[in-house]
């Protein structure tokens, strides 16, 4: 009778590695970042001039230091406007910032669309359009797909958000694979923030999608 053929050690870990490498090649990359923003067009020329000051959202739940990469990244778009960054007693523009993070899978099952505005699902301005909740890119990861939404809601001293009087806002999110570099704040932030100002103001009530390329291209 014959024999089983042996396969010898080295070519069984050969194996598991390659295994192992095509596991890797499987973890779908980040999705692109869908943005959407609302404004008014009479008071687009009061953005850009003088001093903002950039704070956490009356409402957010997440810690400051969590969200410190988030506002720099933010205000580093705000100077690129023409902004100078100072603390609120020179301000003369608000920028209330916040941020969601959500399991994808769970998250498509329960979530409906949301729209723009800080504090509720509907933007300020009064439209209805909204901006669809992930990307599914498919692929055959066990890794957990996590988004991030980043809002930003720009208005003048003195005045409440939501409130009609709001200069403009804005959402963008992405979705990543935990555990990638994308996955940390020092990456996600930036490329938020880019997409969420890019071709600023945007069109009102728009929903968008950028892929991460263009915003790389374009700093």
């Amino acid at each position: 009778m014959a024999q089983p053929i042996r396969k010898p050690a080295a070519m069984l870990i050969a194996l598991a590695a390659s295994a192992a490498l095509g596991a890797c090649a499987t973890v779908p990359p980040p999705s692109p970042v869908s943005v959407t923003r609302f404004h008014q067009q009479d008071t687009l020329s009061e953005i850009g001039q003088g001093v903002v000051f950039v704070e956490s959202a009356p409402d957010e739940s997440n810690a400051n230091l969590e969200l410190a990469p988030y506002k720099a990244a933010v205000a580093a778009q705000l100077a690129a406007l023409g902004y100078r960054e100072g603390p609120r007693s020179e301000a003369n523009a608000i920028a209330s910032i916040s941020l969601e993070r959500f399991d994808v899978r769970s998250e498509r099952r329960d979530r409906g669309p949301v729209s723009v505005g800080v504090g509720g699902r509907t933007g300020s301005f009064g439209s209805g359009v909204g901006l669809g909740i992930g990307i599914n890119l498919g692929g055959s990861s066990n890794r957990a797909r996590i988004g991030t939404e980043l809002s930003v809601t720009l208005r003048p001293v003195g005045a409440q958000t939501p409130a009609p009087s709001n200069l403009w806002e804005g959402r963008a999110q992405i979705e990543v694979s935990e555990g990638t570099p994308e996955a940390q704040a020092a990456e996600t932030a930036p490329i938020l923030a880019k997409a969420l100002f890019r071709d600023f103001p945007g069109g009102n009530g728009d929903t968008v999608t950028i892929k991460l390329e263009d915003i790389e291209t374009s700093e």
